[in-house]
């Protein structure tokens, strides 16, 4: 698939005082001061990082002062995937590195929720809370390797919770909550917690569900749980009272769960913080795929390669420092929650939401981001597609004055999306695009305030991240649209999955097209100016008459029809029959598919990309199926259609809209008795 290169519009150029400011400029200085390394551009850094590996890694220990009871023997012991072992003989822990950032100037955490509720959590408070649930936990008997899990929204509790766990090197696990129980005793059946930490219900959208029957469901079906601590969300903490959650539990509560530990209880009192060290690779979480086929893969990974990474990420590629506020709209089944807990790691306020973006009108995080005084605001990118469909003018709704950068990630954030934010945040703010993934948990592309911004292009490879386009042969390529991959380890890579005995699910998820090199699963192209561009997942690309295109590029001239709100489309090859390409639209209310629109999104697509990517037929649908984080169902819908059964397709409990399925199974039927 290759490409020509226009050159894009420059829509952004850093000004002095945000290269002289900037910490990747520091990290520079220092390396030039510590190690007599100078480099001339950040291609030249990029380059050093991604070649001499050990020596930039051990560089990044060095400059955040990753403290270890033991010193370590090695950086690396050997340079292969999978089998890299980072820092052997170092104990640490990520509890230790984040209270280290402790100070009563600022707060640890502003949280604030759909319903009203709202909290400032100081260091200190936060750190009597974590040191009084480690000391519970440890009283309940939980030991070094323990599974501590949760069903808990994204609110004070959760952070708390995953860091007292973190604390004493049990292993932490989260599910959210509006997850069904089958997709979440999918996943923590795998890992036999020992500790389940849930809530008694949610509010989204402006209604409450109540979760009490499915924790049910989830204590009686998880027979190696010896202990459960309910946090009552719903009826703990009201928005008259302004108070987070965590009071006394409501009416019936105990007669429901006679056995189980109040939350009010666990974190009452004060107790020394004594975090557990362990070794540089011992598990600090359990995070799974999106698990929209098959069982959800449970990625281990370890306490050190995490700091290091995350880390890496929020100081260099976000920028984040002790002064700023960040925020990251997730829910905690999405890895954006981890990244965003791990604001804290360089001192950082993090400023979480619990509730519908949208709800009650597309303005609403807007206005959470001015009146906390959010200074980078994180999103998916169909969040601001979102929020212009919707009309919204996020400047007229908010004070949105100390707001530096917003960034993007989940999907490829349309050009268009990038002038929308420039138009309606502000015309000199920062976009951060960035993509990476839950496997590694981290980012292989993403931002760099020093460098200029082009439309539609992520800024730079990522520090430590030795990533490529491959052709067919696995070359790389410079400016083609190839395979993305990387070549070299990351710290922060699955140190395995869970129950993956022999490792062969692990090498078969990345390892299996490339022996040696991690094949991600997207399309990639890097431009001549060092930035990069994402079309899509490379298994779900389309293919007609032998070109490929990615998803993105039809999406983004389908979805700039005023009349369509979204869209999804797959290429069916059946056997000896020719290409089958389906387009399916979702109408904006009070409008219709009729012929003069359907020649209009034909034209869209004819003049944006090419006729040979023109659907076979277009079909309005009530919803696109996405995932808990927002993806599209493309390759499940793909393989749905091609005739494959709906349960061996998608699990309906890790999808957000799982009613949406009941439509392209009646459409598959209908379809597979025409080409039969």
């Amino acid at each position: 698939m290759n490409t020509v290169d226009t050159p894009p519009e420059k829509v952004w150029t850093p000004t002095d005082a945000h290269i002289r400011n900037a910490n990747i400029t520091a990290y520079r200085q220092w390396l030039e001061k510590t190690r007599g390394l100078s480099f001339e551009s950040y291609d030249a850094l990029w380059e050093w990082s991604t070649t001499e590996i050990e020596a930039f890694w051990e560089s990044v220990w060095e400059y955040f002062d990753i403290q270890s009871r033991t010193p370590y023997t090695s950086v690396l012991s050997e340079r292969r995937m999978p089998g890299a072992h980072w820092f052997s003989g170092a104990t640490v822990n990520y509890v230790d590195q984040v209270f280290r950032h402790a100070t009563p100037e600022r707060p640890a955490i502003v949280f604030r929720s759909e319903d009203g509720r709202n909290a400032e959590i100081s260091w200190a408070e936060l750190q009597r809370q974590v040191a009084a649930l480690a000391a519970s936990l440890r009283r309940l008997g939980v030991q070094r390797g323990d599974r501590v899990v949760a069903y808990l929204p994204n609110i004070p509790e959760t952070v708390v919770a995953f860091l007292a766990s973190a604390s004493i090197g049990a292993i932490w696990s989260v599910c959210s909550p509006d997850m069904g129980t089958v997709s979440v005793l999918d996943r923590f059946r795998q890992i036999e917690p020992s500790v389940l930490i849930s809530c008694d219900g949610y509010r989204y959208g402006g209604k409450d569900y109540d979760r009490a029957g499915v924790v049910a469901q989830l204590r009686r079906e998880l027979p190696t749980l010896r202990h459960t601590i309910m946090v009552p969300n719903l009826t703990g903490g009201t928005a008259s009272s302004g108070s987070p959650p965590g009071g006394s539990p409501p009416d019936g509560w105990t007669e429901r769960f006679p056995d189980t530990h109040a939350w009010r209880d666990v974190t009452a009192g004060n107790a020394e913080l004594a975090c557990e060290w362990v070794p540089f690779e011992h598990p600090l979480w359990v995070v799974y795929s999106s698990g929209t086929t098959g069982m959800p893969k449970p990625i281990v990974h370890g306490h050190g390669g995490i700091m290091l990474v995350t880390g890496l990420m929020t100081a260099m590629h976000n920028d984040l420092r002790p002064d700023d506020r960040f925020h990251w709209y997730s829910s905690t089944g999405w890895i954006m929650w981890n990244a965003q807990v791990a604001g804290l790691l360089v001192g950082a306020t993090i400023c979480i939401y619990d509730g519908n973006p949208g709800y009650p009108d597309w303005g609403a995080l807007w206005r959470f981001v001015g009146e906390t005084g959010v200074t980078f605001f994180g999103a998916g990118a169909a969040f601001y597609a979102g929020c212009e469909k919707a009309g919204v003018e996020p400047n007229q709704v908010a004070d949105l004055s100390r707001l530096r950068g917003v960034g993007a990630t989940g999907s490829p954030l349309a050009p268009e999306s990038y002038r929308w934010i420039f138009d309606h945040v502000r015309p000199d703010i920062w976009i951060n695009p960035i993509s990476g993934g839950t496997d590694f948990a981290g980012c292989f592309l993403g931002g760099n305030i020093t460098l200029p911004i082009y439309l539609g292009e992520m800024q730079s490879r990522c520090l430590g991240a030795a990533v490529h386009a491959f052709d067919d042969e696995g070359h790389a390529v410079l400016d083609q649209v190839g395979e993305l991959v990387c070549t070299q380890p990351i710290p922060s890579m699955p140190l395995y999955f869970w129950g993956d005995t022999d490792g062969t699910r692990y090498h078969d998820s990345y390892f299996d097209v490339y022996p040696g090199v991690w094949r991600h699963g997207d399309w990639l192209r890097i431009t001549p100016r060092g930035g990069a561009i994402i079309y899509g997942r490379s298994d779900t690309t389309i293919n007609r008459y032998g070109i490929r295109m990615g998803t993105s590029e039809i999406y983004r001239a389908v979805e700039s029809i005023p009349e369509i709100l979204d869209s999804l489309v797959v290429d069916l090859e059946f056997l000896g029959r020719p290409s089958y390409m389906p387009l399916f639209v979702v109408m904006r209310p009070g409008h219709e598919l009729d012929e003069a629109l359907q020649s209009r999104i034909r034209d869209c697509i004819r003049q944006a990309l090419s006729a040979r990517y023109l659907p076979n037929e277009i079909i309005a649908v009530p919803e696109i199926p996405r995932t808990l984080s927002g993806k599209k169902l493309e390759l499940p819908i793909r393989k749905l259609l091609l005739g494959q059964p709906m349960e061996k397709v998608a699990n309906r409990d890790s999808l957000g809209n799982p009613q949406s399925l009941e439509w392209y199974l009646n459409f598959a039927e209908r379809l597979n008795a025409r080409t039969s």
